[in-house]
């Protein structure tokens, strides 16, 4: 789904054939055999999908000019109508405090504020009419953000479209909130929501309770629907959250050095994981708790053998941005339940 990120896009298609052979449960969750989803980290289904804008952003200064990671320079003339291609975009400037200039939302923007505006995207697949016809003084995309004829159409009718490199840690959360900011003119609370993006992401890891052995847990993402089985390695996005929430990447200690890779049972098996990280939609598209350990070589782990399932709503986990301390918050609070 979202937006995920991009390499998971692309590995999607990669193991898409390879994976058509594997078992899996297709159709609705069963509510009583579903492991609970806590989306963000908060309490209540109002607050859990809702961001949090800065109290005072300040009115934008254009125009500016700033560097894409594509390497075009962009100048940004005017930022009243602005559609970013990704939810992981429209949550930082939803969050600035310019929420009420975006004109329409991907598919990945899932969180209260954004959900009522018009989708342009799907997935990263722009159509390029469809954003032309909102009349947008500003793009924001991310590189995996295409087809790529779609953004060169949108470039060549005359809209700025800056370019933003992808989160695949923690470490990217302060980037990212800057460069957005910087685009929108409202440098200065860029600074403020990075510090305190990064100093609620230093409080959930102080919080984190002592414990003597590190918790191995498997990212998988799943989609029954499409028989898509896969767990995460080195760089699929996970491996920053898991180390700071006091576990380790099973995937990746294992040594699965690719960004996904087809399940097997023996690779599952090798991974050892003691819980098993999860997309909140992907969990239902194999039938809850209950269709994940049916998956070939879930069920001879530590986590299928306890049932150990951590689950986060997809549109939120891999964002890297303002909301990743809840994030990290509800990963914890599930890896360890009321320890301290």
């Amino acid at each position: 789904m979202q937006r995920l990120r991009t390499r998971l896009a692309g590995a999607l298609l990669s193991a898409l054939a390879l994976t058509l052979a594997l078992t899996g449960c297709g159709g609705p969750a069963d509510p009583a055999s579903t492991a609970v989803t806590t989306t963000a980290g908060a309490d209540g289904p109002d607050a859990t999908d809702r961001v949090e804008p800065l109290a005072s952003p300040g009115t934008p200064r254009l125009p500016v000019t700033v560097r894409s990671s594509d390497g075009r320079r962009t100048t940004v003339e005017k930022a009243d109508r602005i559609v970013p291609l990704s939810g992981g975009l429209s949550e930082i400037v939803f969050t600035l405090g310019l929420g009420d200039r975006v004109v329409a939302r991907d598919i990945t923007a899932t969180f209260a504020q954004a959900r009522k505006l018009p989708l342009v995207t799907r997935n990263h697949d722009v159509s390029a009419e469809g954003v032309l016809s909102l009349r947008p003084d500003l793009v924001l995309a991310e590189t995996t953000t295409g087809p790529d004829e779609a953004v060169r159409q949108i470039r060549d009718a005359g809209v700025p479209v800056l370019v933003v490199a992808p989160a695949r840690g923690l470490a990217d959360v302060g980037p990212r909130i800057r460069t957005v900011a910087d685009a929108l003119g409202v440098p200065a609370a860029g600074k403020r929501l990075a510090q305190r993006s990064q100093d609620r992401i230093a409080a959930v890891r102080k919080a984190v309770p002592p414990h003597a052995d590190h918790p191995r847990v498997a990212f998988l993402y799943l989609r029954g629907s499409a028989s898509v089985y896969l767990i995460g390695g080195r760089g699929s996005g996970a491996t920053s959250l898991l180390e700071a929430a006091g576990a380790v990447d099973a995937g990746a200690a294992s040594g699965l050095d690719k960004d996904f890779t087809p399940i097997t049972t023996e690779a599952l098996v090798r991974a050892a994981p003691d819980a098993i990280l999860v997309m909140s939609k992907g969990l239902e598209s194999v039938g809850g708790t209950d269709g994940l350990v049916k998956i070939p070589g879930v069920a001879q782990t530590p986590a299928g053998m306890e049932r150990r399932v951590v689950s986060v709503e997809d549109g939120v986990l891999l964002n890297y941005g303002p909301r990743t301390d809840q994030v990290l918050r509800s990963l914890v609070r599930q890896l360890y339940g009321d320890a301290r």
